[in-house]
């Protein structure tokens, strides 16, 4: 089930970016498609983030150490159904060979070539499997494979998220289009997610760096389902300059487009988070500092009993304000906050507001889509961030995962 959320309508090519779908048999009893090839034109520029977990998974290892040795990316393969992470030093090898067979294919460099994983974790990757299918990847190249893509990397999602925008610079047409996976597991930095936004914008690796990590910060990087953040979480920016435009981060227009398909798309996310029936948006203004801000927009967020009874539809109030009160932030007066739920204002100055009903609360909580918002009145911090409720369904999906 998911929240407001449809399957997107028919996908923008980007001009310089071939896409190809496979099934390799990696999901468990599953014959839909597990692999997906990206094949980016020679002047494309690439920039990637990639989580901040520890344990990081085989393939985020080694494409970073791709990326460091080589500037010119041509091939992203990613599959889904397996993590390859907690794998050790087989882990880094299966990956290897993955990224060997590409290249091999392709008659590049392995350095050319960053691989991508999602699934269960701590189970050695099939690359036999992948090996052989690899070659029939690039028999199937298209511009126009967006959308088969997006349903390649799926693991527990619902439904495929993708996302196409084009605006005119300079009196040409740019494209941005950028598809993801993520349901569960997810908590910045970065999320149970991978993500490839492209564009034919020309962009110097340095500025999309820039730009990559902007949009990033302001769009997966403030979305939570779960607080769990995973293994194996990746986000790729690639410019490929076949439109002739040159952009970077002061240009305005190209951003504000950029940031609302990285938005889009992470919002898709909570959207389709596993079991999620309510769509939430916390807000929090005038804080003391921005990490004021996020800390007590992530505890409340976090809160299994404020997430249950967003769940339940229940006005319980009490719990968001314990929530607040409980916060690991730096200043906060409790006699200077207001807290809203919707249009609704619960708390005045600290206090229950005089004209606060529990029909008005309640006729909020019944609403899909519900923003809970919390002035502080110490400052000029603001922030916001998304996430879901915690029903019954995510409890049963993530029991049941392995099975």
């Amino acid at each position: 089930m998911s929240v407001g959320l449809s399957e997107p309508a028919k996908l923008i090519p980007v001009k310089g970016v071939k896409l190809a779908v496979g099934h390799a048999g990696i999901k468990k009893n599953s014959v839909k498609n597990d692999l997906v090839l990206f094949e980016l034109c020679e002047q494309a520029t690439v920039a990637a983030v990639f989580t901040t977990n520890k344990f990081c998974a085989a393939p985020v290892i080694i494409a970073r150490r791709h990326l460091e040795k080589n500037n010119s990316v041509r091939y992203l393969l990613v599959n889904s159904g397996n993590a390859n992470a907690g794998t050790g030093e087989q882990g880094l090898q299966s990956a290897l060979s993955t990224c060997q067979a590409v290249a091999s294919e392709a008659n590049m460099a392995e350095t050319s070539v960053l691989p991508f994983s999602t699934g269960v974790i701590g189970a050695q990757l099939p690359h036999k499997k992948i090996n052989v299918v690899i070659p029939s990847l690039f028999q199937q190249l298209k511009e126009d494979n967006w959308l088969a893509a997006a349903k390649g990397i799926m693991t527990t999602d619902t439904m495929p998220k993708a996302v196409s925008r084009r605006l005119t610079l300079d009196g040409k047409v740019v494209t941005i289009t950028g598809i993801c996976k993520g349901s569960g597991m997810i908590k910045p930095d970065m999320a149970t997610m991978l993500g490839y936004v492209a564009t034919d914008a020309v962009i110097s690796s340095q500025e999309l760096s820039v730009c990559l990590k902007q949009a990033a910060d302001a769009s997966f990087n403030c979305i939570t389902v779960d607080g769990d953040t995973s293994t194996n979480d990746a986000c790729i920016l690639i410019a490929t300059g076949n439109s002739g435009v040159q952009v970077d981060q002061s240009n305005t227009e190209f951003m504000q487009t950029l940031f609302d398909v990285f938005q889009q798309l992470a919002q898709s996310i909570i959207r389709d988070g596993e079991g999620a029936t309510k769509f939430v948006t916390i807000q929090v203004d005038q804080a003391a500092s921005l990490t004021d801000a996020r800390e007590l927009a992530y505890t409340i967020a976090h809160s299994p009993l404020v997430k249950t009874a967003l769940f339940a539809s229940d006005a319980n109030w009490g719990r968001i304000l314990a929530a607040i009160g409980r916060a690991p932030i730096s200043s906060l007066e409790i006699d200077r906050v207001d807290l809203f739920l919707g249009d609704v204002c619960l708390i005045q100055k600290g206090l229950p507001h005089p004209e606060y009903t529990e029909q008005k609360g309640q006729s909020v909580m019944q609403e899909q889509d519900i923003t809970i918002r919390v002035n502080l009145n110490l400052g000029s911090a603001s922030t916001t961030i998304w996430t879901t409720d915690l029903s019954y369904d995510y409890v049963k999906i993530n029991a049941e995962y392995r099975s």
